[in-house]
């Protein structure tokens, strides 16, 4: 089988696999689309095993395709690390693949890359978002070199690197915090919470402190992003529950109100790498730059 197998069939698998189309892989690898076919064809044939179901729309992977998905990001990581590794230039370069979650890039990762990459501008990032389990899946899978988690997964599959304590805190529109303040918290019963969604840790979190304090609300709202959220807060359509640091700014500034809920409410952040992933240079020296990063800021708070 490996006789057969060559590493921009993988490339081309990959491509597919994100664009869901042969058509656009065609076109973000720059060939024909029937280079495209012919390589799927050929790792089909390698495999013995139909990758994707031809769909009207597009395709999608069979079963055999996810399991060789895991397989085409080690085989093509393997080849970019090796290159890297032979590159005799003492300027890291390369490209470091992260999942996370949107909130957490735009409240905390985007200011370190910044920061990174003035140090080190050959080196490129390619950002992954997605909700707690789609980071996870995203590292077991080797889509990525590493991602940043609320919490802990505790799978023996992935090290977990402890950065910080995130605080979370309940956001209101002034008027319905004022109504709270005033009546107690069975007001909320007739409010909608708002969130990214059922996937999201932050939704399971706001659903069991409620259920604790006695509020059942009127339904749930989701919105895609930290903006949306705050927004939507502010026109009164609900209340959320937020990293503080995405809050700070327009608590400041009195767009909304923290709600007198329990305070205290904490994720502990990490990273998150896959025991059988062997990182590139700038992938290891992002990972440390991070990790030093919020450990030399805990030790300053301290």
């Amino acid at each position: 089988m490996i006789d057969l197998l060559e590493g921009r069939f993988f490339k081309t698998f990959i491509a597919v696999m994100e664009e869901k189309s042969f058509n656009r892989a065609s076109e973000k690898l720059g060939y024909v689309q029937s280079t495209v076919t012919n390589h799927i064809q050929l790792l089909e044939r390698a495999c013995g095993q139909k990758l994707f179901y031809r769909l009207s729309r597009g395709v999608k992977p069979t079963e055999a395709g996810l399991k060789l998905a895991k397989f085409a990001h080690q085989f093509v990581h393997l080849g970019l690390t090796l290159e890297e590794a032979m590159n005799e230039s003492n300027q890291p370069r390369g490209t470091i693949h992260l999942s996370m979650h949107e909130s957490f890039f735009v409240t905390r990762m985007a200011s370190l890359i910044e920061k990174f990459r003035f140090d080190y501008p050959m080196v490129k990032f390619k950002l992954e978002t997605g909700y707690h389990q789609d980071v996870i899946d995203d590292v077991s899978q080797h889509v990525v070199d590493f991602g940043i988690v609320p919490r802990d997964p505790g799978r023996e599959d992935l090290i977990f690197y402890p950065m910080l304590q995130e605080e979370l805190i309940f956001i209101a529109s002034h008027e319905l915090t004022e109504k709270v303040e005033t009546d107690g918290l069975i007001v909320l019963n007739h409010e909608a919470a708002i969130s990214f969604g059922n996937s999201c840790l932050y939704h399971t979190h706001a659903n069991m402190i409620l259920e604790e304090t006695g509020v059942e609300t009127s339904g749930a709202i989701q919105y895609p992003s930290i903006e949306m959220i705050k927004k939507a807060v502010k026109c009164g359509i609900g209340f959320a529950l937020i990293p503080k640091i995405a809050a700070e700014k327009e608590l400041e500034e009195g767009d909304f109100q923290s709600l007198p809920l329990p305070t205290g409410i904490f994720s502990t952040h990490g990273i998150i790498v896959n025991k059988d992933r062997e990182l590139n240079f700038p992938a290891q020296m992002f990972k440390s730059f991070v990790l030093d990063s919020y450990s030399n800021e805990t030790n300053h708070d301290a």
